[in-house]
């Protein structure tokens, strides 16, 4: 039984709408608060959102019968909360627990002290938001700021750029990538085998210690620089030696590995799931002692496309962008359109794609929620001779600066003023990025590409609640300034 929010207030229990926030603090907790606190309060709004928060209970549910699971509000308000202020798991935990606003939002009072949300739980419910209901709760968040801030029949111009959001993983090389698949074969069949009460696997600790050790003499042997020939072949002989010990014993601890598992399937025993998954690892390994023997005993320079970059994380890919300082990031692109308004109107993960790939699909999205939409503004990555085409038709106004030298006509639309404006007015969307990777979208923690979806659009509405509480904020303070400033005058004039 789950429900978006319990209609019949508590005794001491505040409505959302009536609870006082800290106008002042500088703080982000209070401008995400003014924005939750924004979309509640406007009835439109708050029956949108919670009409989209509907779907995240499965159909065949009835929210009538059951155990009572946690309030959909709850879960919007924390996952925003966790997201915008870049906390973990942990630090979200405290806070549910302990902060007395957070807690007033969640519906509790001050006389719930029992009332505790165990770790566990966060981590489920918040994992129940999927990217498209986020997406649309997005759409609605920005359409309801628009029409608090937007003067009417004012078009929307954006600004679109792209930014690699980091996968939680280690640098890659092609031992540690094999140390990696081996270690989750043997732990993993060695769990399987115990439960069953097989001893096999009974000194597995034992066998990755030995793994472990010959992974770390051929990860420590560097190739000699020496301009002695023969020094230098001599190092090359320990390398490839030492990288064919430790692949040999991988190979018989795989074969070891395989043998169980044709046991396990002959007597129609074990976790289905976890013997599919010990595959999955095996077929990691046996790719990475071919790459190794390739690269190391063979000498050959393996294909980019063949390289994986984490055995966990396997949509990480290896982008360089060729900034100072950062010769290469391991993550995925995200594709960001933001209005002047500092709404991000429209987010798009990039999965092998490049910026051109995705330019035209971008304004498209955008368009179909913001018709209002009718200028942007790009750098040249995002150039292509059909961009610029598809583009015209879809913008009056395009702002997409081209690569290489300029034809006569060219050259005279991008040295226009209205144009060097644009591109000017274009640097703004650096801003959003770096309040983005300020607000959790440096790096990723969250699992699998789902979970990477669904953690980049949970951080662009959080940024967008945020960008909604800070306006109001701003104009509350305002309008106090006036207040006190009439007041003195008054007790002047008095």
């Amino acid at each position: 039984m789950r429900k978006v929010m319990e209609k019949q207030l508590k005794i001491g229990q505040v409505d959302v709408s009536n609870i006082q926030i800290d106008l002042k603090s500088r703080d982000e907790i209070p401008q995400v608060l003014l924005g939750l606190q924004a979309i509640y309060s406007d009835r439109r709004i708050r029956n949108e959102v919670f009409s989209i928060l509907h779907r995240v209970v499965p159909e065949n549910v009835d929210s009538g019968n059951g155990r009572p699971g946690m309030d959909l509000w709850k879960i919007l308000a924390l996952g925003t909360l966790r997201l915008n202020c870049n906390w973990d798991y942990d630090k979200l935990h405290n806070i549910a627990n302990n902060h007395k606003s957070v807690r007033e939002f969640l519906g509790h009072t001050i006389f719930e002290f029992d009332k505790i949300y165990a770790l566990q739980t966060l981590k489920d419910n918040i994992s129940l938001l999927t990217p498209e209901v986020l997406d649309e709760i997005n759409k609605v968040v920005v359409t309801g700021g628009h029409n608090l801030f937007r003067k009417e029949q004012e078009s929307l111009r954006g600004r679109c750029d792209s930014f690699v959001v980091e996968t939680d993983v280690h640098y890659p090389t092609d031992i540690n990538l094999l140390w990696d698949a081996i270690r989750k074969v043997i732990e993993l069949i060695g769990q399987e085998c115990e439960q069953l009460g097989i001893t096999e696997w009974r000194q597995r600790q034992h066998i990755l210690r030995k793994i472990k050790k010959l992974f770390n003499r051929s990860r420590k042997l560097k190739r000699s620089n020496s301009k002695n020939k023969q020094k230098k072949a001599t190092k090359k002989q320990q390398i490839i030696k030492a990288h064919q010990e430790y692949i040999g014993l991988v190979e018989q601890y795989i074969k070891q590995a395989r043998i169980s598992l044709a046991t396990l399937n002959e007597l129609a025993i074990g976790n289905i799931a976890r013997i599919m998954l010990i595959e999955h690892f095996i077929s990691h390994a046996e790719r990475q002692i071919d790459q190794i023997r390739r690269r190391v005993v063979k000498d050959e320079n393996i294909p980019h496309s063949e390289k994986a970059f984490s055995i966990f994380e396997p949509h990480t890919e290896w982008i360089s962008k060729g900034k100072a300082g950062v010769p290469q990031e391991l993550g995925l692109k995200v594709c960001i359109l933001e209005d002047q308004y500092g709404f991000i109107l429209h987010h798009h993960v990039m999965e092998n794609q490049t910026d051109d790939q995705v330019a035209v699909a971008m304004v498209t999205k955008t368009k179909r929620k913001f018709s209002a939409l009718n200028g942007c503004s790009f750098d040249k990555g995002f150039h292509s001779p059909k961009n610029q085409e598809d583009l015209q038709r879809l913008l009056d106004n395009v702002v997409l600066p081209r690569k290489g030298k300029l034809s006569l006509k060219a050259k005279e639309i991008e040295h226009s003023e209205s144009f060097i404006e644009a591109r000017r007015k274009h640097s703004a969307v650096e801003s959003a990025i770096n309040a983005l990777e300020n607000h959790a979208l440096d790096r990723c923690p969250d699992h699998g590409i789902i979970g990477f979806k669904r953690y980049v659009a949970l951080a662009v509405l959080a940024r967008n609640i945020q960008v909604l509480g800070a306006r109001i904020q701003q104009k509350a303070l305002k309008r106090l300034m006036r207040c006190k400033r009439a007041e003195s005058q008054y007790r002047l004039a008095a």
